[in-house]
Protein backbone atom coordinates (compact mmCIF):
# COMPACT_ATOMS: atom_id res chain seq x y z
CA UNK A 1 0.00 0.00 0.00
CA UNK A 2 1.62 3.18 -1.22
CA UNK A 3 1.46 6.90 -0.39
CA UNK A 4 -1.26 7.40 -2.97
CA UNK A 5 -4.12 4.97 -3.46
CA UNK A 6 -3.46 4.50 -7.21
CA UNK A 7 -7.12 3.65 -7.87
CA UNK A 8 -8.08 3.74 -11.54
CA UNK A 9 -10.76 6.33 -12.24
CA UNK A 10 -12.27 4.33 -15.12
CA UNK A 11 -12.96 1.40 -12.78
CA UNK A 12 -15.50 1.23 -9.99
CA UNK A 13 -14.33 0.70 -6.42
CA UNK A 14 -15.22 -2.99 -6.69
CA UNK A 15 -13.32 -3.30 -9.97
CA UNK A 16 -10.33 -1.57 -8.37
CA UNK A 17 -10.25 -3.82 -5.31
CA UNK A 18 -10.38 -7.02 -7.39
CA UNK A 19 -7.59 -5.89 -9.73
CA UNK A 20 -4.88 -7.92 -7.98
CA UNK A 21 -7.05 -11.03 -8.11
CA UNK A 22 -7.63 -10.50 -11.83
CA UNK A 23 -3.92 -10.06 -12.49
CA UNK A 24 -3.11 -13.22 -10.53
CA UNK A 25 -5.92 -15.14 -12.24
CA UNK A 26 -7.41 -15.97 -8.81
CA UNK A 27 -10.78 -14.24 -9.10
CA UNK A 28 -12.75 -17.17 -7.73
CA UNK A 29 -16.21 -17.09 -6.17
CA UNK A 30 -14.58 -17.49 -2.74
CA UNK A 31 -12.30 -14.50 -3.35
CA UNK A 32 -15.18 -12.40 -4.68
CA UNK A 33 -17.18 -13.18 -1.54
CA UNK A 34 -14.14 -12.28 0.57
CA UNK A 35 -13.81 -8.91 -1.20
CA UNK A 36 -17.52 -8.17 -0.73
CA UNK A 37 -17.17 -9.00 2.98
CA UNK A 38 -14.15 -6.67 3.26
CA UNK A 39 -16.13 -3.90 1.55
CA UNK A 40 -18.98 -4.49 4.01
CA UNK A 41 -16.71 -4.71 7.06
CA UNK A 42 -14.84 -1.51 6.19
CA UNK A 43 -17.87 0.60 5.31
CA UNK A 44 -17.45 0.69 1.54
CA UNK A 45 -20.07 -1.79 0.34
CA UNK A 46 -22.56 0.98 -0.45
CA UNK A 47 -19.85 2.65 -2.57
CA UNK A 48 -18.67 -0.42 -4.49
CA UNK A 49 -20.22 0.84 -7.75
CA UNK A 50 -18.86 4.39 -7.37
CA UNK A 51 -15.80 5.80 -9.09
CA UNK A 52 -12.77 6.78 -6.96
CA UNK A 53 -13.42 10.51 -7.49
CA UNK A 54 -16.75 10.06 -5.70
CA UNK A 55 -15.04 8.96 -2.46
CA UNK A 56 -13.22 10.88 0.25
CA UNK A 57 -9.47 10.46 0.69
CA UNK A 58 -9.98 8.19 3.70
CA UNK A 59 -12.43 6.00 1.81
CA UNK A 60 -10.00 5.74 -1.08
CA UNK A 61 -7.24 4.60 1.30
CA UNK A 62 -9.58 1.95 2.74
CA UNK A 63 -10.28 0.77 -0.81
CA UNK A 64 -6.52 0.57 -1.44
CA UNK A 65 -6.17 -1.52 1.74
CA UNK A 66 -8.97 -3.83 0.63
CA UNK A 67 -7.24 -4.23 -2.74
CA UNK A 68 -4.09 -5.21 -0.85
CA UNK A 69 -5.92 -7.56 1.54
CA UNK A 70 -7.88 -9.22 -1.29
CA UNK A 71 -4.84 -11.19 -2.44
CA UNK A 72 -4.33 -12.66 1.06
CA UNK A 73 -0.78 -11.39 1.67
CA UNK A 74 1.23 -12.75 4.59
CA UNK A 75 2.96 -9.40 5.01
CA UNK A 76 1.60 -5.90 4.41
CA UNK A 77 4.04 -3.20 3.34
CA UNK A 78 2.67 0.28 3.97
CA UNK A 79 4.79 3.10 2.55
CA UNK A 80 3.54 6.32 4.11
CA UNK A 81 -0.07 5.40 3.27
CA UNK A 82 -1.58 8.34 5.16
CA UNK A 83 0.71 11.15 3.98
CA UNK A 84 -1.76 12.49 1.39
CA UNK A 85 -4.53 12.94 3.99
CA UNK A 86 -5.31 15.99 6.13
CA UNK A 87 -4.42 15.61 9.82
CA UNK A 88 -7.92 14.79 11.13
CA UNK A 89 -8.62 12.27 8.38
CA UNK A 90 -5.13 10.88 8.82
CA UNK A 91 -5.76 10.17 12.52
CA UNK A 92 -9.07 8.46 11.84
CA UNK A 93 -7.99 6.44 8.81
CA UNK A 94 -4.70 5.36 10.37
CA UNK A 95 -6.53 4.16 13.48
CA UNK A 96 -9.09 2.32 11.29
CA UNK A 97 -6.42 0.65 9.20
CA UNK A 98 -4.34 -0.29 12.24
CA UNK A 99 -7.45 -1.88 13.79
CA UNK A 100 -8.20 -3.77 10.56
CA UNK A 101 -4.65 -5.11 10.43
CA UNK A 102 -4.78 -6.21 14.08
CA UNK A 103 -8.16 -7.91 13.57
CA UNK A 104 -6.85 -9.89 10.62
CA UNK A 105 -3.71 -10.83 12.56
CA UNK A 106 -1.48 -9.70 9.70
CA UNK A 107 2.10 -8.55 10.02
CA UNK A 108 2.57 -5.04 8.68
CA UNK A 109 5.60 -2.87 8.08
CA UNK A 110 4.70 0.82 8.17
CA UNK A 111 7.21 3.29 6.79
CA UNK A 112 6.60 6.79 8.09
CA UNK A 113 8.41 10.03 8.81
CA UNK A 114 5.71 10.98 11.33
CA UNK A 115 6.97 10.13 14.81
CA UNK A 116 3.53 10.58 16.40
CA UNK A 117 2.04 8.17 13.87
CA UNK A 118 4.73 5.57 14.57
CA UNK A 119 4.35 5.80 18.35
CA UNK A 120 0.55 5.68 18.10
CA UNK A 121 0.18 2.79 15.64
CA UNK A 122 3.18 0.52 16.01
CA UNK A 123 3.89 -2.45 18.23
CA UNK A 124 7.59 -1.91 17.57
CA UNK A 125 9.49 1.07 16.14
CA UNK A 126 12.79 0.89 14.30
CA UNK A 127 14.64 4.17 13.79
CA UNK A 128 17.04 4.20 10.86
CA UNK A 129 20.07 6.43 10.48
CA UNK A 130 20.83 8.52 7.42
CA UNK A 131 22.40 6.77 4.45
CA UNK A 132 23.77 4.24 4.56
CA UNK A 133 20.91 3.25 6.84
CA UNK A 134 21.53 1.23 9.96
CA UNK A 135 19.12 0.57 12.81
CA UNK A 136 19.77 3.26 15.41
CA UNK A 137 17.07 2.14 17.79
CA UNK A 138 14.55 -0.64 18.22
CA UNK A 139 11.75 0.04 20.67
CA UNK A 140 8.79 -2.19 21.54
CA UNK A 141 5.59 -0.16 22.06
CA UNK A 142 2.92 -1.26 24.53
CA UNK A 143 -0.09 0.58 25.90
CA UNK A 144 -2.35 -0.44 28.76
CA UNK A 145 -5.39 1.08 27.03
CA UNK A 146 -7.31 -0.07 23.94
CA UNK A 147 -5.60 1.21 20.82
CA UNK A 148 -8.71 2.13 18.80
CA UNK A 149 -8.63 5.81 19.84
CA UNK A 150 -5.45 7.58 18.67
CA UNK A 151 -6.14 10.69 20.76
CA UNK A 152 -6.55 8.62 23.94
CA UNK A 153 -3.21 6.96 23.20
CA UNK A 154 -1.54 10.33 22.64
CA UNK A 155 -2.75 11.47 26.06
CA UNK A 156 -1.03 8.66 27.94
CA UNK A 157 2.23 8.95 29.87
CA UNK A 158 3.59 5.97 27.88
CA UNK A 159 3.08 7.82 24.61
CA UNK A 160 4.98 10.83 25.86
CA UNK A 161 7.85 8.66 27.11
CA UNK A 162 8.10 6.75 23.82
CA UNK A 163 7.88 9.96 21.80
CA UNK A 164 10.52 11.77 23.86
CA UNK A 165 12.95 8.85 23.77
CA UNK A 166 12.57 8.38 20.01
CA UNK A 167 12.88 12.12 19.42
CA UNK A 168 16.17 12.06 21.30
CA UNK A 169 17.38 9.19 19.12
CA UNK A 170 16.30 10.97 15.93
CA UNK A 171 17.99 14.24 16.82
CA UNK A 172 21.24 12.64 17.99
CA UNK A 173 23.01 11.52 14.81
CA UNK A 174 26.01 10.27 16.76
CA UNK A 175 24.44 7.50 18.78
CA UNK A 176 23.21 4.08 17.91
CA UNK A 177 20.86 2.83 20.61
CA UNK A 178 19.24 -0.58 20.75
CA UNK A 179 16.40 -0.67 23.23
CA UNK A 180 15.21 -4.10 24.41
Amino acid sequence: MLQRDHLFEWRTIYQNVILGLELRHTLTRTNRDYVLKLLEDYGLYAFKDKKPSELSGGMRQRAALIRTMAIHPDLLLLDEPFSALDSQTRLNVSADIAQIIRQTDKTAVLITHDLSEAVTLADRVLVLSKRPAIIKCEMPIHYEIDRHDPMAIRNTAEYQQYFNHLWEVLTNEQSVIHTP
